[in-house]
Parts: C-alpha cells; sequence; structure tokens
C-alpha cells in the first residue's frame, strides 16, 4: 500500500464557491518539500475532504491547474446537501479555517540539502480545507460575499417556507472546531521551531551543539548503554526497518562505512546504486523486437509480437556481531563510532565485494562474474595472455556499449601485473598505459582499469578479466548500516555486543553490455 503524503490557500463565498492555491511553487513547505512546476500532471476533477478525512467529504474541487503561483483551484461546498460543508464555509468565513492541504503519493523525487525533497512528478488524490497547511503558503485566497446576491429578488414566501437555521448548533460546531484549531495551531509552533532548528548552520559558534553533534553523541551512548539510554537522546536516532529494531548508525559514520568499502569493492564505485524500500525490485526488460518486412504495393503488413519480461533483483540480508569491552567504550572519549567502523568495515567490505563478484544469488546478490548470459572470447592458452585476443575481446562488444561512460576493464592485481607485460605486435608499445593527469585512471587499449581484489587469478578454464560497461550491474541497497546494542547477555564478560545488519542486492541488468575473457585452449 503506498503512502499519502499531504501537504498544503482558501477563499469562499456563501453559495459554496471556493477557490485557493493548494500548493505554491518557488518556495519548501515546513519539512523542506518542494513540488516542481510541471509534477502535477493534467489533474482532473478531485474530491474536496475536510481535514483529509476520507469520511467528511464536503464538495468538490471543478477546475484544477497549474499556473505560475502554483496549482490554482476552484471548486464548491456542498452546502445544500451536505452539514459539514455548511459549518466549513462558517470557520472560512470567520478566519477559523484557512489552508488548503493536497493528498498525493510521490512517484519521482530527490533528496534536497539540509533535508526534505524536490518533487517532479506524483499523483493527486484529494485537497482538503485545512485550518494549518503543511506549506505556510497554501492559503484560501476569494472568499466572496453573496449572501445579499442570493436574497435579492427573493419574495417573503420563499423566506417563509426556508427552515430557519439551528444558530445554536452552528455555534457549538465553531467552538470545536476551534479548539481543533488551536491543538493545530501548537502543532505548526512546535514545526517552526523544528524547521528553525533544521536549518541552522553547522558551527555557528552558539552555546548549542548542532544536530549532527547531537546525534554522534546519542549513537555513542547507545552503544553503551543500549535501551537504557535517555530517552532524549533516543529521540534523536533513526529507527531502521530491520528485524532487530536497531537504529541507523549517523550518516557520517555510514559515509565512511562506504569508503572503506570502496578498498575492498570498487565495484560500489562504477555500479549504478540504488535504495529502495521493498523485498525487492522488479526492472522490465523486452526480450524480443518486432519484425519488419519489405512488402509491395498493395500488400498486407505482418503482424509483430513484442515479447516482455522481468528482471527482479532480490534484496539479501548480511548481518555479524562483534563484541567490545565496555572499558574502551568508555574510555573512547565520544569516538566509539569509530571503534564500530574499525570492528565492521573489513568485515562488511569484504563479504560485499566477494558477493557482487562471484556470489551465487542464493542468500546473496548475484554476481557479475556468475550471471551465465555474458559471453566470452577464448584466450588460447591456459597461463599466457594473448595481445590480440584482449583487442577482439574488447570490439566484440557494440560500440555504444564500448564507448559508454561506464566501459572498463576489470581484474586483480596479478592479472594486472601480466597485462601490464603485454605490447603490440606491430609497434613494440605496451598495451597497459599509465594515467597522465593526476587523479585520472591507467588505461588498457584506452579504457580504464579497475583493480577487483576478488576476481580469478590466471589459470586453466578460470575468467580473470572481464570488460564492459558496469552501469550495467544495479546494486539495490534496502536498509544502511543498522546496529543494535545488547549490553546484557554478555556483562558478566565485561563486554557490550553490538549486532551489525546491513540489507543488500545486486545483479547485472544487460549481459550484452559485458564479455569475459576465458584462459584456456578451447
Amino acid at each position: 500500500m503506498e503512502r499519502i503524503e499531504i501537504k498544503a490557500a482558501l477563499t469562499v463565498d456563501d453559495a459554496g464557491a471556493i477557490t485557493g492555491i493548494a500548493w505554491p511553487f518557488g518556495s519548501p513547505d515546513r519539512v523542506g518539500d518542494v513540488i516542481e512546476k510541471g509534477a502535477f500532471g493534467a489533474p482532473t476533477k478531485l474530491p474536496m475532504l475536510y481535514l483529509h478525512d476520507q469520511g467528511q467529504a464536503v464538495g468538490v474541487w471543478d477546475s484544477v491547474s497549474e499556473t505560475a503561483a502554483g496549482l490554482q483551484v476552484k471548486g464548491r461546498l456542498l452546502i445544500d446537501d451536505v452539514a459539514r460543508a455548511r459549518e466549513v464555509r462558517a470557520l472560512v468565513r470567520e478566519g477559523a479555517v484557512t489552508g488548503l492541504s493536497i493528498g498525493f503519493t510521490a512517484r519521482k523525487a530527490a533528496a534536497r540539502p539540509g533535508g526534505g525533497r524536490t518533487i517532479t512528478a506524483l499523483d493527486l488524490h484529494e485537497i482538503s480545507v485545512v485550518p494549518v497547511p503543511a506549506h505556510p503558503g497554501a492559503r484560501i485566497t476569494s472568499a466572496k460575499s453573496a449572501r445579499a446576491d442570493a436574497t435579492k429578488g427573493s419574495s417573503m414566501d420563499d423566506h417563509k417556507t426556508e427552515a430557519a437555521p439551528d444558530y445554536a448548533a452552528l455555534e457549538t460546531k465553531v467552538a470545536d472546531l476551534t479548539a481543533e484549531v488551536k491543538s493545530f495551531s501548537a502543532i505548526t509552533e512546535r514545526l517552526d521551531k523544528l524547521e528553525a532548528r533544521q536549518n541552522r548552520p553547522a558551527g555557528n559558534g552558539g552555546s548549542e551543539a548542532s544536530d549532527a553533534e547531537l546525534v554522534r553523541k546519542a549513537f555513542s551512548n547507545y552503544l553503551r548503554l543500549g535501551n537504557q539510554t535517555p530517552a532524549d537522546e533516543l529521540k534523536a536516532l533513526t529507527v531502521s526497518s530491520d528485524p532487530q529494531a536497531g537504529y541507523l548508525a549517523p550518516a557520517e559514520l555510514s559515509s565512511e562505512f562506504i569508503r572503506d568499502l570502496v578498498e575492498f569493492s570498487p565495484i560500489r564505485r562504477v555500479a549504478s546504486v540504488r535504495t529502495t524500500s521493498a523485498p525487492s525490485v522488479n526492472y522490465p526488460k523486452r526480450t524480443g523486437i518486432t519484425n519488419a518486412q519489405w512488402e509491395g504495393e498493395l500488400e498486407e503488413s505482418a503482424e509483430s509480437d513484442v515479447t516482455f519480461g522481468q528482471v527482479e533483483v532480490p534484496v539479501h540480508k548480511l548481518s555479524t556481531f562483534v563484541d567490545i569491552s565496555n572499558e574502551l567504550l568508555a574510555d573512547s572519549g565520544g569516538a566509539a563510532e569509530a571503534e564500530v567502523r574499525l570492528a565492521l568495515a573489513e568485515d562488511f567490505g569484504r563479504k560485499e565485494a566477494v558477493a557482487f563478484v562471484k556470489g551465487s544469488g542464493v542468500k546473496q546478490p548475484e554476481g557479475l562474474m556468475t550471471h551465465p548470459d555474458i559471453e566470452h572470447t577464448v584466450n588460447g592458452h591456459t597461463t599466457n595472455l594473448n595481445t590480440d585476443k584482449l583487442i577482439e575481446l574488447m570490439y566484440a562488444l557494440p560500440g555504444a556499449y564500448r564507448n559508454a561512460p561506464g566501459a572498463a576493464w576489470a581484474m586483480n592485481s596479478s592479472t594486472l601485473a601480466a597485462v601490464r607485460k603485454l605490447k603490440n605486435g606491430t609497434t613494440g608499445e605496451y598495451l597497459w598505459q599509465p594515467a597522465l593527469v593526476a587523479g585520472q585512471p591507467e588505461t588498457i587499449l584506452g579504457k580504464p582499469v579497475l583493480e577487483f581484489v576478488d576476481m580469478d587469478d590466471i589459470g586453466d578454464g578460470k575468467f580473470p578479466i572481464i570488460f564492459g560497461d558496469f552501469g550495467a550491474y544495479r546494486i539495490v541497497d534496502r536498509v544502511a548500516l543498522s546496529v543494535l546494542s545488547d549490553p546484557y547477555t554478555q556483562a558478566r564478560k565485561g563486554v557490550t555486543r553490538l549486532h551489525a545488519t546491513r540489507r543488500t542486492g545486486g545483479r547485472v541488468l544487460q549481459a550484452a553490455r559485458f564479455r569475459k575473457l576465458k584462459t584456456a585452449t578451447a
């Protein structure tokens, strides 16, 4: 079930006509989200709710359109048929309810620096009348007074036949709704404080610690005390979504952890990496093409069947635990995160590196070298690399893949040492060339070289070299490094046990973008 997000302007007349700006363009809401113009597409008639309650439909939005200012809406409160619609009209008229808020599911969004997202595509489900919108600029823009116009030309008989409004009941309901508005005002005040805290620059020179420092301190205490950490500090941590119900490591620790992974698995640096909230990700795949044919005059066209399939990238769990002495944690001077990184980075990095290169796909990612559909070129010898075969392998790939930005060679250090000795049989130049500019990779036949320590050594029937566009290998991360502190089970030994979990998956999406070298005679 998709999560519907609530975001937030509004005016009404006595006849129930209501207009406003449901979302202003060009500024973020209270949580930092920005919706760009064009994200709403071409919405049609939508329901008008009160407080996003599907049991309180009060009208309908007849016109929803994007303008330079924002999402302009026009609609009608069904005051003749719905009692709640008349109450909402009274609240808007008195200024107790002044906002609009949209309910939607985001289809395409990117994180914004400092928090929030930039949303470029969404599905709009409803627009509600609310006291406090999520976007401070979402307001009712027009509240016409049509009572005089509505009564002009009415006869006394007309007024006699109308039932007198129950003003006492309306006043009671208005009082109840005013109480609700006050509670929303308290929430708004808290949101404003959180927004101010979020926008506070790090290292502002004040006496109050930055948010990052608070998180690091809370995480350090959690490693030592577990769930006995003070509640105020636990609130600063992010609860993970893995079954252990631990806490996600601070962003600084997680990024440092990834940098440590690069030493073992540079494939993360060149592969396409995505995050997901699902246990697996399916990518559509075309498995055939149309069958166009040359035809003569008046001949009928031949039918073509285009077939499609799916490539699934399941997410697997990698977990371990490490015991750290309580003395070390207590004497670390607030550097407990570094102790965790040193203890876990090598283990997690090594296991992920092996899986992304040679993983079987059973309880672990499918490795690059184990995909059955990647074709190979035979070297012609079990130990001596053949220069011509490397050239043949490279040009066996289509030009679009061979010249892609992510195209590169991959091999381990011993194989690279052998390749560096190979020369062009005609000119005598080495195939391997050093980087001419600092920071640029060394090349073989003009293409970068990646050193994968987990690749096979040269040997009979082995695959020591692969060439291709590494962007076609997809890594999907479900949960970042999650740590659960257990200070109890090993307490007699003076040890705190830290359980670490990471959920990730990997798979080749397009085998045709790669080609391997097989060191064999046939």
